[in-house]
């Protein structure tokens, strides 16, 4: 169904709003980078649960929701389970440590050598993040772009906006614009579900595809259906514990809350709030298989709920709403990566706001690239993106936790989760299910080796204590 004049002109509001908001400047390095470290909890929830809600992840989960039904929210609960590890593992001792980039952490802890290295890593794996978050942008507007626009021209332009919301204010335009977004978001995912539902009712309703009756009295073999096998899942979980609790983007919104309390609960309110948002669209996705069962491409299932079920006006809005979703996480973890290159490798030098705006330009290019000629599947691609974040894990959490990890147990378990990884992809493949050896094998001999290689090493170090003075000195 083409748009109206009424969708296009929700559209332009809600970019208007975004861009009044975001637009107001800032010259404070301390407001650029990390807010001036004031969040209250309503902006920090907002900010953390945009920085999730992002295209990349939706239209994957939507994808899986339309192959595999309801038994797609279990995609949802991989972000509920990471979340809250999250929390209970790392949310207070980050803002107890209170940096600018969470590589610190092992600069303190083990090394500058091995602080860069793990910088490098991260970045490396943000590259990859970002890449696909471009890719997916131009796949959600590529059917409302003109034909004579190809695909890598509408991912520069739509590269372009987002780089042009953030480069005035840094974070605190990224905060202010993920508000506006979350209260969109709220307001039109569950009016999204419920066209949905009703459209499916009265085609015969999710029994006419995905045979619930049948999974009701032998709920065990739903898990045998190849669009969604239960070892994908148990992977998926145990990555996104190990992974976000190294995670730049989070690190820095959690530096920029205004105390642990704060930020132990915004982490918190996040995993269950991210978990209920994906949870929406995942039903969407799989009422629309039942009067859509032929879509050309599942990973535009999204687009075309949207386009399907909305009346005039709301249409405009929700494609302005996926947008803005797409904005705010783009443009926090462009935020994340140029503070990293300021307090990583740059000092006080590339701290300044001109050149964390500079930084911005380059990595806008370095993701659009990315996302031209590296990203074709989305979903896979995110997942392979992760393989550095894995290999810090143990000295990311011995470092907050455990005083006897030493230098050597960090470069060591770096080293194994590196080869591990990039072994498995290599040897075993996406075809044969990599992440299963990858992630079911490799973090428990990660963390053997970095515990191992301990006892053996001395001296004990010191687990970071580091004051809000400390950290801005």
């Amino acid at each position: 169904m083409p748009l109206t004049l009424s969708d296009a002109l929700a559209f332009l509001l809600l970019l208007a709003i975004l861009a009044a908001v975001g637009w107001r400047g800032t010259s404070s390095a301390a407001d650029y980078t990390v807010a001036s470290r004031d969040l209250g909890f309503g902006p920090l929830v907002a900010t953390l649960v945009m920085t999730e809600f992002n295209t990349s992840t939706l239209m994957a989960f939507a994808a899986t929701g339309y192959a595999a039904g309801p038994m797609a929210l279990a995609l949802p609960a991989v972000f509920l389970v990471g979340l809250s590890f999250y929390t209970l593992t790392v949310a207070r001792a980050w803002k107890r440590f209170d940096r600018l980039s969470v590589a610190e952490l092992f600069t303190v802890r083990y090394g500058r050598a091995v602080g860069r290295t793990a910088s490098a890593m991260l970045l490396l794996a943000m590259v990859g993040f970002t890449s696909t978050y471009v890719k997916s942008l131009a796949l959600l507007f590529r059917p409302l772009a003109p034909a004579a626009l190809s695909t890598p021209a509408l991912a520069a332009v739509l590269t372009l906006i987002v780089l042009l919301a953030v480069l005035p204010g840094g974070l605190v335009s990224v905060v202010r614009a993920d508000v506006v977004g979350f209260l969109a978001t709220v307001l039109l995912l569950p009016l999204l579900l419920l066209h949905g539902q009703e459209a499916s009712t009265a085609a015969g309703g999710l029994a006419m595809v995905f045979r619930a009756e049948q999974r009701v009295v032998n709920p065990v073999a739903q898990w045998a259906d190849p669009a969604l096998p239960t070892r994908f899942v148990m992977t998926l979980v145990v990555l996104t514990c190990f992974t976000y609790i190294a995670a730049p983007w989070y690190g820095q919104k959690i530096f920029a809350a205004r105390n642990e309390r704060i930020a132990f609960r915004a982490v918190g309110a996040s995993a269950l709030l991210v978990f209920l948002l994906y949870g929406v669209v995942v039903l969407a996705a799989a009422h629309l298989r039942v009067i859509e069962p032929a879509l050309t491409d599942a990973q535009l299932a999204v687009p075309t709920m949207i386009a399907r079920w909305l009346p005039a006006g709301l249409r405009g809005l929700g494609f302005a709403v996926l947008f803005a979703a797409a904005l705010t996480t783009l443009a926090g973890v462009w935020s994340a990566m140029a503070t990293m290159l300021a307090a990583d490798f740059g000092g006080e030098r590339l701290q300044s706001v001109r050149a964390q705006r500079g930084l911005l330009v380059l990595l806008a290019l370095v993701s659009w690239l990315g996302g031209t000629l590296l990203v074709d599947r989305i979903l896979d691609r995110l997942i392979l993106a992760n393989i550095p974040i894995v290999a810090l894990s143990f000295a990311l959490l011995a470092g907050f936790h455990w005083s006897r990890a030493t230098t050597a147990a960090a470069w060591s378990s770096m080293a194994v989760g590196m080869l591990w990884g990039v072994g498995c992809f290599v040897v075993v493949g996406e075809a044969g299910g990599y992440t299963w050896p990858w992630a079911m094998y490799g973090i428990p001999l990660v963390f053997a080796t970095g515990i191992t290689v301990s006892l053996f090493t001395s001296p004990r170090m010191p687990l970071p204590r580091a004051s809000r003075t400390e950290a801005s000195a």
